[in-house]
């Protein structure tokens, strides 16, 4: 018996020449009979599905999950219960701004999306290498992010709408300073914290709930780039540094810690617990360690795994769930609808996406539905009824499990529907307390980024930007107006 693997089409009939097409004679023109070489090119035609908008640079790997402190008084999820417990998961790390086309070590925001295969389904925690982000409102993302993008005339990066942006959206302070400090280059991927960023939160068996905040602090330690340090590395290296790194089993690791707040803390605590522009004092809520998170096996394929896995903040399991967060409730809906529009109604079913648990819903067909035991996508659309309530629950129909409900989502009191303005909130002081936390080195580094940028902007835009700066902290408003005068 042959151990030979013959290549064969999509259908599985073997290909017995894969080097020439067919023709009219040797010189001849090509016959319309050449449906191997048809699907060859039509699928070669159909490689690549959409960018991501945000986030389409990305990186990932999978590894593993060690729960060291017992969460059982906070949450009924089972992947936090009992100390040593083990978690698969898949980490993808990306830039924001630029598309597949930019380079590792520009300065952005790093994704840090995380996936963990629980025994009740796929949780997600899709945040970023920073504990905040530039808006509190989710009807300014896409401004942001078109701000951010290349201009619409020259197909370039233009610093000057970025600063347009922020000089009219004074929220963005403490982020913008965070991107122009020291961390906004990476030396590698290796080498960045992890943050839930939104508020979370984790519910008990008893039904009592609690706000989080989710940490990854690298056990690699923080190391970042200069500008003129970044401009000299390779334009895939942080890519390549992670590959290499886990090939040579040198794992990358981070301490997972949580901040926990009561619903009590919560209702008269001094700053919006669920304000995305704002961090919780450490000394108010402690980070709490509860587990080491590994990364120890690098993808079979990058298409398959990296670009096609698709997080979203509305993977919750029993015991998880999300916040009065408005930006993270406008992503319950955006990033499962982006990966509808992308991968597929079905990019669930892909092994990537595919939860380690047993599937059981009523949704139907659309592209790539598979019937039960498809190698592909391996379940739900066989002969079973597909409709619910039905009669057939004694026949293995699926039902709903009212254990695992959620307690009420606490609202305000005689809150009143209407689109609140958030102008007047205190959108300075937590940048302004960072800036005084920063070395002389790193204020230098941060005043240098900046004024690079903003001296491209309009003088308007300047003169705002000064202000903002300013009511940060004196000395933060007069460097920067300094540094950007000695550009001009």
């Amino acid at each position: 018996m042959s151990n030979k693997t013959y290549l064969t089409t999509g259908n599985g009939a073997p290909v017995a020449d894969d080097n020439a097409s067919i023709s009219a004679g040797e010189r001849g023109s090509l016959t319309f009979d050449n449906f191997r070489l048809f699907e060859k090119l039509a699928h070669f035609n159909r490689e690549r599905i959409p960018e991501r908008v945000v986030h389409a640079r990305g990186y990932g790997a999978y590894g593993t999950f060690t729960l060291n402190k017992d969460l059982s008084d906070y949450s009924m999820a089972n992947f936090l219960q009992g100390a040593g417990k083990q978690t698969e998961v898949f980490l993808r790390f990306s830039t924001v701004a630029g598309g597949q086309d930019s380079g590792d070590y520009v300065r952005d925001v790093r994704g840090f999306a995380l996936r963990f295969y629980t025994e009740e389904g796929n949780y997600d925690i899709v945040g970023n290498n920073t504990p905040v982000f530039f808006i509190r409102d989710p009807a300014k993302f896409p401004d942001f992010i078109h701000s951010q993008k290349k201009d619409p005339k020259t197909n370039l990066g233009n610093p000057a709408h970025h600063f347009e942006f922020w000089a009219s959206h004074p929220q963005s302070m403490h982020q913008m300073t965070i991107v122009m400090s020291d961390r906004g280059i990476p030396q590698s991927l290796r080498h960045i914290n992890g943050y839930g960023s939104h508020t979370l939160s984790l519910y008990n068996e008893k039904g009592e709930r609690f706000w989080v905040k989710w940490h990854f602090k690298t056990n690699q330690g923080i190391k970042t780039l200069t500008n003129e340090e970044a401009e000299s590395m390779p334009s895939d290296g942080m890519q390549k540094d992670l590959v290499e790194f886990i090939e040579k089993g040198d794992f990358p690791s981070w301490t997972v810690k949580i901040q926990i707040m009561t619903e009590e803390q919560a209702k008269d605590y001094e700053i919006n617990p669920f304000d995305l522009t704002k961090v919780w004092p450490h000394s108010d809520f402690p980070l709490q360690d509860i587990g080491q998170l590994e990364l120890n096996r690098n993808v079979e394929n990058y298409f398959a795994e990296t670009e096609q896995v698709a997080f979203s903040p509305s993977n919750v399991v029993p015991g998880t769930s999300v916040s009065p967060d408005k930006v993270l409730q406008a992503r319950l809906f955006a990033y499962a609808d982006a990966h509808r529009y992308r991968v597929g109604a079905n990019h669930q079913q892909i092994p990537v996406n595919k939860p380690k648990c047993p599937v059981h819903h009523y949704q139907r067909d659309g592209v790539m539905a598979g019937a039960s035991g498809c190698p592909v996508t391996g379940h739900l659309q066989g002969s079973q009824v597909n409709f619910y309530p039905n009669d057939r629950a004694g026949e293995g129909a699926p039902v709903p499990k009212p254990n695992a409900a959620e307690p009420p989502m606490p609202i305000e009191e005689n809150a009143w529907l209407k689109a609140y303005d958030t102008t007047d909130e205190d959108n300075y002081s937590q940048a302004g307390s960072l800036f005084r936390m920063m070395s002389e080195d790193q204020k230098v580094q941060l005043v240098e980024n900046i004024a690079g940028g903003l001296s491209q902007a309009t003088e308007s835009v300047q003169q705002r930007m000064f202000e903002h700066f300013t009511r940060c902290d004196d000395d933060y408003g007069r460097r920067v107006a300094e540094a950007v005068k000695k550009q001009g």
